[in-house]
């Protein structure tokens, strides 16, 4: 069943690059030309104007902050340097935080990609227990909320407060992630499938040989959503550990740095010990406090993307069986 499925996954190649080689050549018309200016026109001016943002906050990380405290850096870095980010590197608690937000992401992500896969390929088996009522339960809670109070008294009330497990346990089951599971797990053959029950194979095996591995592009969507979302969690941690700093996540600590940017510089410049013009001109404003934090947790999320994208090409079942 394997070798029949990576056939006609080869197949399915071959075919399409036959007519990305032999699709016909139409001659563009002048309509034609001016319109594909003008598209690639504005959506180039869209994405850099997108991307700017990031980019000047990350020139102005790595240029000397005597460019930088007269406004100097416009659109190249001046003076290159590491200084910004070394300094911030000084500060006590923020390796803790980007420590607490790194295990969470990890953790959190894992565990509901997979409670997510094993959800959405539970509600596709009609021989579920009153599957239309489990399934219609779990979409109900997308539009209900008790409220900020509620979950915080519900949060208590399960000793999720002061506790790690609170980045975790409340964000294993996200109903959208299951329905999204759920509708691509039935867009794949259900032959395959069928095939396999008839060999012998269990529910388990099904789910562990079959679906998970061809559920991969919907699973590392969900991934990419679930990894920024712990990432840039900010309310629990504000909310449910408030008393507890040694879990303060990273966007947390960036608030509190953010709204103590000031007392931060000073507290960082009175640890270097040179009193020379050069020197002082070097040391970290408010300004390039901020501008440093921002990317220290901004950097690691965007790293992400890159591996993750192969998997978001659509149709990866399309001639997988043929009928």
């Amino acid at each position: 069943m394997a070798e029949e499925i990576h056939l006609t996954l080869k197949e399915k190649r071959a075919e399409k690059k036959y007519f990305k080689e032999h699709k016909s050549h139409v001659k563009p018309t002048f309509g034609d030309v001016v319109f594909n200016i003008l598209n690639y026109l504005f959506f180039g001016l869209f994405t850099l104007s997108c991307l700017f943002p990031f980019y000047y906050i990350f020139i102005n990380t790595i240029s000397s902050n005597e460019y930088i405290n007269k406004g100097a850096i416009t659109l190249l870095p001046k003076g290159l340097t590491l200084y910004n980010y070394i300094q911030m590197g000084r500060v006590n608690d923020l390796w803790n935080s980007v420590l607490v937000t790194f295990i969470r992401t990890f953790l959190g992500t894992a565990l509901m990609v997979f409670a997510s896969a094993l959800a959405g390929y539970l509600v596709t088996k009609k021989e579920m227990w009153h599957r239309k009522f489990w399934y219609r339960f779990l979409v109900i809670t997308m539009y209900f909320n008790a409220g900020l109070i509620p979950w915080y008294l519900n949060m208590a009330m399960l000793g999720l407060t002061d506790s790690f497990a609170a980045y975790i346990i409340p964000g294993i089951v996200s109903p959208y992630n299951i329905i999204l599971v759920k509708t691509y797990i039935e867009s794949i053959p259900g032959e395959i499938e069928e095939s396999a029950y008839m060999d012998g194979a269990s529910y388990w095996t099904i789910f562990h040989k079959i679906i998970w591995p061809l559920s991969k592009p919907i699973l590392a969507t969900i991934a990419i959503f679930g990894a920024v979302g712990h990432w840039n969690s900010f309310q629990d941690s504000l909310i449910l550990n408030a008393n507890s700093p040694e879990l303060y996540t990273l966007q947390h600590r960036l608030y509190i740095y953010l709204n103590q940017s000031s007392n931060l510089a000073a507290m960082v410049n009175s640890s270097t010990s040179s009193a020379d013009t050069a020197a002082l001109a070097n040391m970290m404003s408010t300004k390039t406090i901020q501008y440093t934090i921002s990317m220290v947790t901004i950097i690691p999320i965007l790293c992400v993307y890159p591996f993750m994208q192969r998997y978001f090409e659509k149709g990866l079942m399309l001639g997988a069986v043929k009928g």
